[in-house]
């Protein structure tokens, strides 16, 4: 009936460890499109430190970067292509109007 008391162990899972986004190699710049289009939403938007999992001063370069790239023309501000599309589901009338009475 007595159990042998063991000391509470955490679980032994295995983590592997996620490699940094930016390697050391690679220079945050403004004419780097490859390396700051990874860290930009689909809308355009810059994504958070959090979702892109870096150091707060590799944030802020990024962040800097991005900004001067839009700035410079070489990134849009907004991509929201599809409010621009016209859907063909409502024609339009071109004739004149008629009161029904």
């Amino acid at each position: 009936m007595d159990k042998p008391k063991q000391p509470f162990r955490k679980s032994k899972r295995s983590f592997r460890r996620r490699l940094p986004p930016i390697g050391s190699g690679d220079r945050i710049d403004y004419r780097n499109m490859s390396l700051i289009s990874r860290f930009i939403s689909e809308q355009g938007k810059i994504l958070s430190r959090r979702v892109n999992r870096l150091t707060l001063k590799q944030q802020r370069l990024i962040t800097i970067a991005i900004k001067q790239a839009r700035i410079l023309s070489l990134l849009p501000f907004l991509n929201n292509e599809k409010q621009f599309e016209r859907t063909e589901s409502t024609p339009k009338t071109t004739g004149p109007r008629t009161r029904n009475k």
